[in-house]
Formats: C-alpha cells, structure tokens, sequence
C-alpha cells in the first residue's frame, strides 16, 4: 500500500510537470502554456473555443474565438484581423505578464496589453462562457485583477453582456468593423460606433461618410429602429453616466444564440440561431434595404432593390471579376472599353451610354439650361465631366468623377435616363500611358539609367586612384587633353590609350536658353549628383539636361572621366551621352530624352501600376536580367589614400561598396535584386518601411519568405493574374541577389537560367543586407574608424584620416 502511494504520487508529479511545457485544453492559459495549431481552449460550458483558423478559402491563419457548438464555423472575434500569419506554427502564450502571439520566428504578431507591464505578477487568460476573453492578475488569489478583455476591444460582434460605447474619460469609443470580405477578417469598409453627442449609433463608410442612424434612446429603445419595439428576446439598456456613456443587451431566455453584426454588406444585424434548421434567423437589419448602403456596389455599380445584388452599369464590366462573384462588390466597374475623351471629336449618340436608373442625389451641379442638348453639350465639352441627367423643368445635372449608388427599383418611380459618357479623363490619361508602355518595356532604358551614375562615378575614381598611383613614380602615361575652343566639337583622350571619342559641347547660354534658365516647369526630376530638366533646342530637338550639384564632390578631372565613361557605354538600353558643358562651376551632361518616362512611373504609381498585370512585370523582370551586368566594366576596387567617400543611390547600393568601396559583377548582382522586389511589390525600397519593425523592403521581403507568406509581397492590381509558382520563383531569386555575402550571390548567367526554369530545387536565400531602415540625415551606424550617414537618398561613407 505505502509502495502504490508513492507511484501514485509520482504518477501526479510527473502530469503536473508535463502539463506546464504542453498546450492546453481547458478554458484557461496560464504561465508556461501556450496555444499552438493544433490545440484550442474551451469555454467551461462549452458555448465558446479559442484557437487558430482560416476563413473560408484563405491560405493565412487568425487566432480567434467561435461557437464551439454551431457548424458551419461561425467566428465572433479575431486577435490579429490586420496581421495574417503566412503559416500556422504560430503560439498564444503568456509571457512577461501579457498574452502574447508569437510567430515562427519568436516575433509579436499581437498582443492584449501595450504600454509598461510588470513582468513579474502571475497572469492567466481565461475564455468564459459569455465569450469574452480576460487576462488577470492572480497574484492574489483572493482577488483577482482585470488587466484586459476581449468585449472591451470588438472586431465585427457585439456580444450580450459587451458595452458598446464611448469611455468620456479616454476618450476612446468601441467600433464594430465588417470584415473585408468572407475570406478576409481584416478590416472593411464599413463599421458601427456611437455618437454621444446625439445618444444614438452610427454607421459609416470608410470611417468617414454617416449613412445610417439608429436614432436617439428614448428611455426603451433606439427611434429609428422600430423592430426594438416589439422585442420579446432581448433586455435593452442605455447608461449614461460621468464616466461612460454606452449600449448593452441581454437575453431573457439564456439558451438561446444571439449576436449583433457589422455585415460585409454594410448592415448591421441581429440574428439568433434556429438549431431546428441549422441556421441563422436574421432579427432585423439596419438599414433595412441594401441599396441604401452607401457605395455598397462600388463605382459604376448599379444596385437591384428587387433583388438585393449589384450589376455593372451598360457598358461597364467588374473591374475584378473574383471579388465580384463572391459577391464582394467594393472594387466596382470599369468601362469595356477605354476611350480617350479627347479622342471623340463628335457629339454623337455613340458617344454616350445611357441607362434608366436611380441617380444619386448629391454631388452633382445643377445649371439652366433651355433644352437637353444644352445640358449634353455643356457635358460633352468638358473632360472632367462623367454624365448628365436632364429633367424637361430646364434642371441640367452635371456629374464628375465616378458614380456611386444608382439604383434599380423594383418600379420605375424616381427614376431618370443617366447620359455616361463613354470616354473620360482617367481614361485619356491612361490610354496615353498605356501607349507609351510598350516603348518602356523594349527599351528598359529608364530603369538601367539608374545605374549610370555609380558605375560613372565608380569609374572614375578608380581611374583617379590610379592616376594617384602613377604620380609617386608611374612613368610613361597618356594624358587626357581637353580641348577648350568655343563652339567646336571637343575630343576626349583616353588616359591609357590614342582612342579619341568625339563628345560634342554645349555653350552654357545655349542650355541655359532650351531650359528656360532652369525652370522648375522643365524639371524632369531629381538624380543621385543633381537635378534633371527637359530642353528643346534648335530643330525641336528635345534633350534631357542633367546638372551636376557641388555635393557631388566632383573636380574637373572627375568630370572628364565620367564624360569619357558615358559616351563609350553605348548600350541598347541605356540613354545616349549627346553633349557636355563645363563653365565655372557649372558641370552638365545632355543625354537623349526619354519622352516615355521611366519605368518606375508606372510601378510606383497607384494608378498606372494597374496597367502592369504580373504577365508585363515578369517579362520586364526576364528583360532585365538579360541586360544586366554592366559593372564589368569597372570591377575593382576604388582606393585613395587617406580619406574615402562612396557616393551612390542609396537602397540599390550593394553592402561591400557602401561600406568598403568594394565594387563588382555581384554589386551589380544585388542591385538587380532590389530591382526585382521593387517590380513585385510596387514599393520602393528606399521608401516603403514597417514602423513597427522597422523594416525596409528588403527586410519586409525576408519577413514574408520566412514566414512562409510570400505572395503577400505580389503588388494587389497584379495579384489575381499572377501565377504563384512564379512569383515564389522570382521572389526566391531576388532574396538570393541581395544577400549580404557577394561570394553567396548567383552571377546574372545563373540567375536567367534559374528564372526561366520551373523553380525548384533553388537555393535557400540567406539573410539579405541592409534590412534596417534608416532614417533620413542622420548617423545609421558607426565604428571605431567609419561613420555612415545617409542623407537625400545618399549614402555617404567617410573613413577618418589616419586610420
């Protein structure tokens, strides 16, 4: 007996031990517990279950809460809505006195408390059976301390027994949020709130446009909600007090299931569920009809009352057909075809699509016109101008810009003939750009231009190192001549040989008159040593003038040999060197102008990047590859005696030569890796940043890749045509271009090939480089003999004298 005592004691000791390293089961998480993929807690009376999930057919993990007994899955509250996790060997845990989701990598993802926190109280989570969630301080059994809780912080559910109001003391309302849409619990477009001002709820679109109120309380229920009136499920109150003011309900029946609900449609409603059918019984919604949802079918939407859906307007079509027919209409309607408004010279009736709809009631103009074709006319001749209504009193109604809420009624009452005109502004603008596209992407020319000023400036501090060299003792060497007759073509010599290069020269007064002086209005842009203007000169010949700041640090001699370097680099996608002018202080170049502008307009651009769909991005991505590896021409290492400054375009800039001078085919390497990221995502990496991790892109690209959550990284408007496989490729291709170690980075033969295999059984990127933002002017890092400071885009890196 005294030996089955002691095995039993033992058998006691070793669960308890276990249990304090495994996930757990019950209805609470405490000190050393964790939930992971596999593992859920449960409610005591098992309403309610707390663990990971994926909505619908999405590939990214949530931590939430549900009702354990309903099926199909219905959740009431998410943890990370705006932060998806790529995969789901994520953890809740408690850790250092707060509830926290880790990540694979041991980073927050989320976490209940912010601010200081004593890491040393002893704090549990606990999932009650109301739903709601709370972290304590148990550190005195006796009386256990509120820290936090989920009703306090609602995503789109309103709970019996959660407040839903306004904390007068911080200020600080609860707002019910829609998901974006079924698949997707970030958060949407529309949300519930209190307004204490009027003691009534709100429903916004976009956090901004009011387009429904419940109506003040009047001691029972909410106005304007009628359906409150003949309630006999629910025990409605209202407090307003000092401290709060605030919404709260509770069911006079506790069996049954109820919930409020910020629906992705813009309604908020109240159901129950019907365990008979296996259902939810909608109570009532607010507002009742869908058509009355502000912009609920998007731009160019046209709502069916009779049969609460949306269709494009004649003539328009969904402008993403996959959010569309999962009934997710916010993206709205594009014409079928782009017409430039310019384009139709002739007031004709193909000049107008014409629908019987119900228009919109605000933002338009009204003017007075004697007869339709006045108001058609006034319409017609001027661009900004969307459509027209005309009503037989002489009321003209002038629309601009897209149109929202036009409905279709179930009768033709209050409805009106909509004249939309077929071409419009945006399109003008973008049939133009889209027409230059096709030059940007044979030519490529703009994006290679970035790399010309490292690899001139490059260039020619290596040659002055070794002009340097050659002057301790070096005998024998050519020396350039510069030729300085007025007016005449001068010749540059080439310091190591006869090989004479004709570079034609520029009278200062002449650019100065084909700039306008240096008009802001000529302006093209800003470089790397200085600004850009466009010029015109004699025959109309347009050029791209590029003046040479003094921060530049360049002497005379450096200029020749950037000079001399340009015009040999003859490159089918680079611009041509067509000219130089040297007076004083004044240092230009003229090269070609590009009168498609450069890639990166059309990348960075929110509107134009929608022309790339991912089929034009990987071609721009293979074409660029093949055209690389300009740098061998200058491979090398740049020297100088005592003191070095490196000067270049910060964010394309390999790590070995913005902090060692160190310059080779795998700097050239790393730059395309930036590139290629840039293409992608749509970001700049010298711009795009994560405040709250600080990560630039380089740094945001291997957050993803580790994460396993890479197509996360695809630009949106490329999203849906994009090709996973592809994507993964380039992504791991580029993460290989840019890692820290050149030694590790692939050559530019090795990187077409792996570009245009299959994708597999590519090597595993190591860490890249610089993925630390940096903020601009200041020191970003320092060591006994360097500092690195970046400024306006440069990096600059100076080596202190004597050491």
């Amino acid at each position: 007996m005294k030996n089955s005592n002691s095995i039993l004691i033992l058998v006691h000791f070793l669960c308890f031990s276990l249990i304090t390293n495994l996930s757990v089961g019950g209805d609470t998480i405490s000190v050393n517990e964790s939930v992971s993929s596999a593992q859920t807690i449960i409610s005591s009376g098992g309403n309610f279950e707390l663990g990971f999930f994926r909505p619908g057919d999405s590939r990214s993990y949530y931590i939430g809460i549900w009702y354990k007994k309903l099926y199909p899955q219905t959740v009431v509250w998410v943890a990370n809505r705006d932060k998806p996790l790529g995969r789901a060997d994520a953890n809740l845990i408690i850790s250092q006195g707060n509830l926290v989701l880790l990540d694979s990598l041991q980073n927050s993802i989320w976490s209940a408390l912010a601010g200081n926190i004593n890491p040393n109280i002893s704090v549990t989570a606990l999932l009650r059976d109301d739903g709601n969630l709370i972290l304590s301080d148990v550190s005195k059994a006796s009386m256990p301390l509120l820290l936090w809780q989920s009703f306090d912080y609602p995503t789109h559910t309103f709970f019996p027994g959660a407040k839903l109001g306004y904390d007068k003391r911080t200020q600080r309302k609860q707002v019910l949020i829609s998901w974006k849409n079924l698949s997707d619990p970030a958060p949407g477009l529309y949300s519930m709130e209190m307004d204490p001002t009027r003691a009534q709820f709100v429903i916004k679109w976009n956090r901004t446009r009011e387009y429904w109120a419940s109506g003040s309380w009047n001691g029972r229920t909410f106005s304007l909600v009628p359906e409150m009136r003949t309630n006999y499920i629910y025990n409605f109150s209202y407090i307003d007090n000092e401290n709060e003011s605030y919404f709260t309900y509770s069911l006079y029946n506790s069996t049954i299931t109820s919930k409020w609900m910020m629906d992705v449609a813009g309604q908020i409603q109240q159901q129950t569920w019907i365990y008979g059918n296996i259902d939810w019984n909608l109570f009532w919604s607010q507002p009742r009809q869908l058509c009355e949802v502000y912009a609920i079918c998007g731009a160019f939407g046209v709502c069916d009352e009779a049969n609460a859906t949306c269709n494009c307007l004649s003539g328009f079509k969904p402008r993403l057909d996959r959010q569309w027919n999962s009934k997710d209409y916010s993206g709205g309607c594009v014409r079928d075809q782009k017409v430039q408004c310019n384009a139709i010279t002739e007031d004709t009736d193909s000049s107008w699509i014409t629908s019987i709809v119900r228009v919109p009631s605000s933002h338009n103009t009204n003017i007075t016109v004697g007869e339709a074709s006045q108001c058609r006319s006034a319409c017609f001749n001027d661009c900004s101008c969307t459509a027209y209504t005309y009503e037989g009193s002489g009321i003209c109604s002038i629309w601009t810009g897209d149109l929202f809420n036009l409905q279709h009624l179930s009768t033709n009452e209050s409805e009106r003939t909509i004249f939309v005109k077929r071409g419009s502004h945006e399109a003008q603008t973008k049939a133009k750009k889209s027409m230059k596209l096709k030059a940007i992407l044979s030519s490529l020319s703009a994006l290679m231009f970035l790399l010309i000023g490292s690899i001139s400036y490059i260039y020619y501090r290596r040659r002055m190192a070794k002009r340097a060299d050659r002057s301790k003792g070096t005998q024998g060497a050519h020396i350039s001549h510069w030729h300085k007759a007025e007016g005449e073509a001068k010749v540059l010599m080439n310091e190591n040989s006869d090989e004479a290069i004709d570079v034609p020269y520029f009278h200062l007064e002449t650019i100065l008159a084909a700039t306008d002086n240096f008009s802001t209005a000529n302006k093209l842009g800003q470089g790397g040593f200085g600004p850009v203007y466009k010029g015109i000169f004699a025959g109309e010949k347009e050029i791209a003038v590029k003046t040479l700041s003094s921060q530049s640090g360049q002497g005379i001699a450096e200029f020749k040999n950037e000079v001399t370097l340009i015009a040999k680099l003859q490159h089918r996608n680079l611009v041509r060197l067509l000219g130089y002018c040297i007076n004083a202080t004044e240092q230009i170049l003229l090269y070609e102008y590009m009168p498609n502008k450069s890639l990166d307009t059309f990348i960075f651009d929110g509107t134009l990047c929608q022309l790339l769909d991912w089929k034009k991005r990987y071609d721009i991505i293979l074409g660029i590859a093949r055209d690389f590896g300009l740098a061998r021409i200058v491979e090398g290492k740049v020297t100088e005696a005592n003191t070095k400054k490196v000067v270049g375009t910060y964010g394309y800039m390999s790590p070995e030569y913005a902090l060692d001078g160190l310059f080779s085919i795998k700097s050239d390497v790393f730059s395309f890796g930036v590139v290629v990221l840039e293409i992608i995502s749509g970001r700049r990496n010298t711009g795009f940043y994560q405040s709250e991790e600080a990560l630039n892109l380089l740094g945001y690209a291997w957050k993803l890749w580790t994460e396993k959550a890479e197509i996360q990284l695809i630009e949106m408007s490329s999203l849906e045509s994009c090709k996973r496989s592809e994507a993964i490729k380039c992504i791991n291709v580029a993460l290989l271009c840019v890692q820290e170690d050149p030694n590790h980075r692939p050559n530019m033969s090795d990187v077409i090939v792996m570009l245009g295999g299959d994708g597999t059984n590519l090597p595993t990127p190591n860490r890249p480089a610089f993925v630390i933002r940096t903020h601009t002017s200041r020191t970003v890092s320092s060591s006994s003999d360097k500092k690195y400071i970046v400024s306006n885009n440069q990096v600059t890196i100076t080596v202190e004298e004597g050491r």
